[in-house]
């Protein structure tokens, strides 16, 4: 693959248009193998009724287009797995889309059939259908691989970050080797044959309660509230018996008592720093036999079913079926986000533990608003989705959800095995913790033009100097502008660090946006009940106040999405320069006392991002404007942009000379159109790849940015002028070798 690097698709022998890879059952059509029907007939088909219609009806006649199945596998595989379970992609027909009648239920291909189905590794998807565009490195490997028949470098692939633990060459420290999560993938698997063997499993407990005194918790009570034995269990409980608080060897002694009568041959792990726990008051998965509903355990081994059934495929029917019991699990009295925990425990590479530790990790450290508590299975799929796509960029701050709850296990705790909690998968904090905080590296204005910014030093110190006046600031401008890139590294010059990541947190401002999210308000608990629940604002509030020293800043993208006049609501007096003191004091609409009052610390600083070109905004409020400190930034295809591109990319500058002068031309075109305006022109992030990204040819890589982002654009802003559109595309590419 390498060796092609710097060919574009249509030089490497694949032709332009949008690439897609379907399902082989089909969208919508459970399990049931529809890739022989769909071949023979010459079509492929969405079974859902409601769901990827415009997805399909997007779908261009002359588009190449795969039919796929997706499963796991451990053994027989070119690299060694180590027990892990492998994600493969089995390629079982390639084609051309032939019709498309745009009803986004079916269209028309020209199949080819593979004499047997190709086997591609690791990166496979998660979704029946995926579009994949080039212009990154995977993307295009799989382009060629399914097409032109490219062997898989697969070396490459599980030596990348996101699969580096599992399966790279470099051998990491013990703790990040995560080999406990093969014995409980085992254990997961084994259980599964279970589900109607029940009686077996309470058998087998009732032996164990006798060896292992800990498990004297599984006894459920009948109408006299007398002990008994229990006559159900659910899947997670098992699991749990060595998953709460305990002495590791003893947790080790229980999980290998269970493996040697599950026939699980991996050996129990002998630690287990990471993995979130049980409270011991509250280590059941489901009520006990008084206040239990008939469905409850059921509901239970459903949700368990479901989820070793989605790890294991990347058809969207089982995605949906997870979904919907895990909401019927979670509405299990006393079970809520607890049921994460389990999910985690049975397929730790597959699912996030929402315990504590992480939801505060994915809060403070990873920048991720979401109410977790109340998230549903839909919501929750969603964010594991969102989780697996970052694993795969090498400068996020994690790569897999083992790694992610390791992490956030250290981040709170520094080191050392979890003790007894006091509530779900929570240790005590150390008494007296020795860990050396690691020396926090320096960031300034002159960090900000290395990592990329193409403005004058000069003009970023004025920048800082009158956000350190005016306390908040809104950088604006034309989409492309790096408005959220040059936010973040304002705030780590200011901050003076970008170690620091408890000083800074990012949110994003939509039409739903209200102060009950931002600032205060009432929502549902974990118990049903509601409780009072600060915002991200008023977190960064008590932080900056805990730490009156250090400056803290709170990002807000697209602040003008949203009202921030209501957002923010009576805190718009507050965050005023003048009024940053204790005496400004307010009362909040929901207080937690009579007597509370909250002001906002002068250590606490506000940045926002407004994109100018969107005309569904409406004018902001001028009683909020001038709270705030303007900066507007332009498309910058400067010398510092050519200097840049050729020593970070190694572009030819007659190269970055003609595609500077193609870029200002359009832009010009774009400001003298009177339906347009200066407002929309194009940034410089549309012609400059991203630091760390490898671009053998500029050339190639500039081509795929106009077909896949600028031309789009163009055609949104002439949508009435198609020859406008297409004229102003070509002028861009002209000359360019």
């Amino acid at each position: 693959m390498d060796s092609k690097a710097g060919q574009s698709m249509v030089e490497a022998g694949v032709p332009e248009g949008q690439y897609w890879f379907v399902g082989s059952s089909g969208a919508g059509r459970e399990s049931q193998d529809q890739a022989e029907r769909f071949i023979s007939q010459g079509i492929w088909e969405n079974g859902f009724e409601d769901r990827y219609l415009d997805t399909v009806k997007s779908m261009k006649v002359g588009d190449r287009i795969a039919l796929k199945s997706t499963y796991v596998r451990r053994t027989g595989l070119p690299f060694e797995a180590r027990g892990h379970a492998v994600p493969v992609l089995a390629i079982r027909a390639v084609g051309v889309i032939t019709a498309n009648p745009g009803d986004g239920r079916k269209i028309g291909v020209d199949w080819t059939p593979a004499e047997r189905p190709r086997e591609w590794y690791l990166y496979t998807g998660r979704h029946t259908i995926w579009k994949v565009t080039p212009g990154h490195w995977m993307r295009e490997a799989l382009l060629r691989f399914t097409f032109l028949g490219e062997p898989q470098d697969t070396d490459r692939f599980r030596n990348d970050p996101a699969w580096a633990k599992r399966f790279g060459d470099v051998d990491p420290t013990p703790e990040q080797r995560f080999e406990w999560t093969a014995f409980y993938e085992a254990m997961a698997t084994a259980l599964l044959g279970f589900r109607r063997r029940r009686g077996e499993l309470l058998a087998h407990l009732r032996e164990m309660q006798e060896r292992h005194e800990e498990l004297g918790f599984l006894m459920d009570r009948d109408w006299r509230d007398n002990p008994v034995p229990l006559k159900d269990i659910c899947p997670f409980t098992v699991m749990g018996t060595f998953n709460r608080g305990a002495s590791p060897a003893k947790r080790t002694e229980i999980a290998a008592d269970w493996a040697a009568f599950l026939g699980v041959s991996a050996p129990a792990p002998t630690g287990f720093d990471g993995i979130p726990l049980l409270n011991n008051q509250n280590s059941w998965f489901f009520p006990p036999a008084g206040t239990r509903q008939k469905d409850d355990i059921d509901s239970l081994w459903d949700v368990f079913e479901a989820a070793l059934a989605a790890a294991d495929s990347s058809e969207d029917h089982e995605r949906f079926r997870l979904a919907a019991a895990y909401d019927r699990a979670r509405d299990i009295y006393r079970v809520g986000t607890k049921l994460t925990m389990g999910l985690f425990w049975v397929r730790p590479w597959n699912y996030l533990p929402l315990d504590g530790r992480s939801r505060q990790y994915l809060k403070t450290e990873l920048m991720l608003d979401q109410d977790f508590f109340t998230a549903d299975g839909a919501a929750y799929v969603t964010l594991l989705d969102t989780l697996a796509s970052k694993f795969e960029d090498p400068q996020f701050a994690v790569h897999s959800f083992p790694e992610l709850s390791w992490t956030a296990y250290l981040e709170r705790y520094g080191h050392g095995a979890h003790a007894d909690s006091g509530s779900a998968g929570e240790a005590p904090e150390p008494e007296d913790d020795p860990t050396p905080m690691s020396p926090q590296a320096s960031y300034t204005v002159r960090d900000i033009v290395a990592d990329g910014c193409f403005i004058d030093e000069s003009d970023l110190n004025g920048y800082l100097a009158r956000w350190r006046s005016k306390k908040n600031l809104i950088l604006q401008g034309p989409p492309g502008t790096g408005k959220t890139w040059l936010a973040r590294r304002l705030a780590y010059a200011l901050i003076g660090t970008r170690d620091n990541k408890s000083a800074l947190r990012a949110t994003q401002f939509h039409p739903n946006s209200s102060y009950e999210d931002f600032v205060r308000g009432w929502r549902p608990g974990s118990d049903g009940k509601l409780t009072l629940v600060d915002g991200p604002f008023l977190e960064m509030v008590e932080r900056a106040n805990a730490n009156p020293d250090v400056p803290h800043v709170m990002l807000i993208e697209e602040i003008n999405r949203g009202n921030p006049v209501q957002v923010f609501g009576e805190l718009l007096t507050l965050i005023e320069a003048g009024k940053r003191s204790p005496r400004e004091s307010l009362q909040l609409a929901y207080p937690r006392s009579g007597t509370e009052s909250v002001h906002v610390p002068s250590n606490l600083y506000i940045i926002g991002t407004m994109n100018l070109a969107d005309r569904s905004l409406a004018i902001m409020d001028l009683a909020f404007r001038r709270r705030f400190a303007f900066v507007s930034l332009e498309p910058s295809v400067n010398d510092a942009w050519q200097a840049w591109m050729s020593a970070r990319h190694g572009v030819d500058p007659q190269e970055l000379e003609l595609v500077r002068f193609r870029f200002e031309a359009l832009n010009d075109r774009i400001a003298d159109d009177p339906a347009l305006g200066s407002e929309f022109r194009l940034g410089h992030s549309f012609v400059t790849p991203p630091a760390e990204e490898r671009v053998a040819s500029f050339a190639d890589w500039f081509r795929g940015v106009v077909d896949t982002e600028i031309v789009p654009t163009l055609e949104e802003y002439w949508f009435d002028d198609a020859a406008k559109a297409e004229s102003a595309s070509a002028a861009l590419l002209e000359g360019l070798t």
